[in-house]
């Protein structure tokens, strides 16, 4: 870095204050977790109200000023971040005063989807075909080579099913091209798959990795509404953790790393990159040894990882929009409660429960009874995992 501001950090103990760009949940998570490790937080965000606020310091600003993200590195011993989207001036700004990890080179590489696509076929990771679309006459290229159906998607910021759509014939391809095509776009083939899955990993500051199991995913209206780890077998756990230790050795990676997986025809083919705790890792929480929130924080500050085994039988609801009465649904016995403190509105993620059960048909009776109190898609979306 050459800046003689500039911090170092290994494994020697010496950190204290965690610095974080974004003040979700996944933030917010961080910093419960950390505080009885005996970390301090502080976090940038533009929102008065960031909800991470509750277990540090909050430095008020968008995530474009590089003045304040000057002012977080000056405050902290090592920085990380909770969302992929942070601009490369901001990271490098703060890089420059203070360590921060995932290295911003993993950060970069996950914002465009045409970036993170040929990063995964140059390490031998197979994924869907795609086809870059910078105007129509590309878009008409691509349908030529991966046919219908297809999904056009914006190559950043899109989330949560945000900025994409499924082309299945030339009506869809002309409502697409009307509401995305001023943006640079990538086309995907549509993958027929048997189901989503996420593998969620950590690397220390001494390169020791550990893997939590493969984790499956339902989606409602593209946000993800469930996930249920443990129902893989080793071959794919194997597989799903040789891909992502390319990637990790590619970037010489610190912290928490998500990729997301289709599996189809018993084949893992990826889908994205996430360089950072992820929704589907909520479970790790109240069923894993050690949480995905707790390594994260233990690998950005040099502290020996802890063990990523699953402890029991889990299940985690994700509650998007509205969250149901509380004091109703812990009645039903294993059920573990998170509420981010976010105001709802719909498609916001407000909170999440966890289930934990001594077998998986117990785990799933439990399911069905918090799915008929929570309503809506769930009950279906739980019976789907069967």
């Amino acid at each position: 870095m050459g800046n003689p501001e500039s911090k170092t950090v290994s494994g020697d103990g010496h950190v204290r204050r965690i610095g974080i760009l974004g003040g979700g949940q996944l933030g917010r998570m961080m910093g419960l977790a950390g505080i009885p490790l005996g970390f301090e937080f502080r976090f940038l965000d533009p929102a008065a109200d960031a909800c991470a606020a509750l277990t540090g310091g909050l430095v008020q600003a968008g995530f474009d000023d590089e003045a304040a993200a000057r002012e977080l590195a000056r405050a902290v011993d090592v920085a990380t971040f909770d969302f992929e989207n942070v601009p490369d001036s901001t990271a490098q700004a703060l890089e420059g005063l203070c360590p921060m990890y995932p290295p911003p080179i993993a950060l970069g590489s996950c914002q465009d989807r045409m970036v993170e696509k040929k990063l995964l076929s140059d390490h031998g990771i197979a994924v869907a075909g795609f086809h870059p679309v910078s105007s129509r006459t590309d878009l008409l290229e691509g349908l030529d080579h991966l046919d219908y159906p297809a999904v056009l998607k914006t190559r950043r910021f899109g989330y949560d099913g945000k900025g994409q759509a499924v082309l299945r014939d030339q009506e869809d391809l002309e409502r697409a091209w009307q509401r995305l095509g001023e943006s640079e776009l990538i086309l995907e083939a549509f993958v027929p798959f048997e189901a989503e899955c996420s593998l969620i990993g950590v690397r220390g500051h001494d390169g020791e990795t550990r893997f939590w199991p493969l984790t499956r995913n339902v989606h409602d209206n593209g946000i993800l509404a469930l996930s249920r780890p443990g129902e893989f077998d080793q071959v794919l756990q194997t597989d799903a953790e040789q891909k992502m230790l390319r990637l990790m050795e590619h970037f010489d990676y610190r912290g928490v790393l998500t990729i997301e997986f289709f599996l189809c025809g018993g084949e893992l083919l990826a889908n994205e990159i996430a360089p950072r705790v992820h929704n589907s890792g909520h479970w790790t929480i109240d069923g894993s040894t050690c949480s995905q929130f707790e390594n994260h924080i233990r690998a950005v500050s040099g502290m020996p990882l802890g063990q990523t085994g699953l402890v029991q039988p889990s299940l985690m609801f994700n509650w998007i929009g509205q969250i149901p009465d509380r004091d109703v649904a812990m009645e039903v016995p294993g059920l573990h409660w998170h509420d981010y403190g976010k105001q709802p509105r719909p498609g916001r993620k407000i909170g999440h429960a966890t289930l934990t059960a001594e077998s998986l048909d117990i785990l799933m009776e439990k399911a069905l009874e918090l799915a008929a109190i929570a309503g809506g898609a769930f009950p279906s979306l739980v019976e789907s995992l069967d």
